[in-house]
């Protein structure tokens, strides 16, 4: 899994019968150290995410069998939605804080 941050929405009047009624959301990944990375991907969201939350992202062939999904074509799904982020007695997020 990785960490990201959800910088928007994606919305797709014309896609694949399979991806109907599925949620799509912008993200950019997010370092040991907590910054952005200049990668972003699109992925499916299970979860509910918000803008500026950061979540776990699951992907590759994971990502369609969590959710259920073997056969669409999803390559990135979140799959839970980060309250709190600790490294070596640091803490590098909280959902709380950044409210």
């Amino acid at each position: 899994m990785q960490i990201a941050k959800v910088r928007g929405t994606v919305v797709s009047t014309h896609k694949t019968p399979s991806l109907t009624g599925t949620k799509l959301l912008l993200l950019q990944f997010i370092d040991a150290q907590g910054q952005p990375l200049p990668k972003y991907e699109v992925a499916a969201d299970l979860v509910g995410a918000g803008i500026d939350e950061w979540v776990l992202v699951s992907r590759g062939s994971a990502a369609r069998i969590e959710s259920g999904m073997e056969q669409r074509p999803i390559d990135a799904m979140v799959v839970g939605i980060i309250d709190t982020i600790t490294v070596e007695n640091r803490k590098l997020y909280s959902k709380k804080d950044d409210y």
